[in-house]
């Protein structure tokens, strides 16, 4: 069933009466019936758990020096598959809506749904719920592979240790954010290239603008950058030059925030 016919019914069922909860089970009905939804977060639950295996399975704790044991983190180690597998779910966020709008289904959403920031909230409640429950699934899963995969003599962490379970939650919502922020880039955008073009250099690039500047500008920057502030999230302990995890996290949603208030706003201001 494609998405004009989803569209058309729930047209037929809301016209003149719809509301928040039909039409985001018309967006549920979309996303759960386009095969690349599950296959990003099953390549995303991949990533995240292989890549935990492999980066804790092949530390080398007995040959690290005095520093790096003082400064080994096996909690925030177990999540460096965030770094390639959140872009997967941005590219999920992205092609939430702009596939959409390059089939043109997008006109007969909102045939059914005229209040288009009702239908980006809609979608962002699915969105956000499903790449939720993705992202912290695949967190315990790589907080527990990674520290089976650690030898001896490395420490192990442990849920119950200080900032553990909150690191491992963190983790799993950062790439739910991403998500919400490819979603607003979409629907700014609307073209899945540029779209996605534009969230690999909001993610990486951005960093790399920084690079030649001042290790004081740099250190400031840092805080502030999507890519950068996932070490704040996911780290036990604390991380020089960095916010501390829950303001990290609060400014994390608010650039989601900021990007959905800008795809929204845009969506009401151009023809679909």
């Amino acid at each position: 069933m494609n998405t004009a016919t989803l569209g058309y019914q729930a047209a037929g069922r809301t016209r003149g009466r719809y509301g928040f909860r039909t039409v985001a089970r018309m967006e549920w009905q979309k996303l759960r019936t386009v095969r690349s939804t599950w296959s990003i977060v099953a390549v995303f639950a991949a990533a995240m758990i292989s890549l935990a295996v492999l980066a804790l399975g092949h530390e080398n704790y007995a040959q690290l020096s005095a520093a790096g044991r003082a400064s080994f983190d096996p909690a925030s180690n177990a999540f460096l598959g965030l770094v390639p597998s959140q872009l997967l779910l941005g590219v999920l966020g992205v092609l939430a809506i702009t596939t959409e709008f390059s089939s043109g289904a997008i006109r007969a959403t909102f045939a059914a749904a005229p209040r288009r920031r009702l239908v980006l909230a809609a979608k962002a409640a699915v969105l956000g719920a499903v790449t939720l429950a993705a992202g912290e699934i695949s967190a315990f899963a790589a907080f527990s592979a990674g520290q089976a995969a650690l030898k001896a003599p490395a420490p192990h962490a442990t849920l119950g240790q200080p900032g553990a379970l909150r690191a491992v939650v963190l983790a799993g919502a950062y790439p739910a954010l991403i998500a919400l922020i490819g979603l607003g880039i979409g629907a700014i955008i609307r073209h899945t290239a540029g779209a996605i073009c534009a969230l690999v250099g909001l993610v990486f690039l951005l960093p790399l603008l920084f690079a030649p500047l001042s290790p004081s500008i740099q250190n400031t920057a840092q805080k502030f950058l999507p890519d950068l502030m996932r070490n704040s999230l996911t780290a036990v302990r604390p991380v020089a030059h960095m916010l501390s995890p829950w303001p990290t996290f609060g400014l994390l949603c608010a650039y989601a925030l900021v990007a959905l208030a800008a795809g929204a706003w845009t969506l009401d201001r151009r023809d679909a």
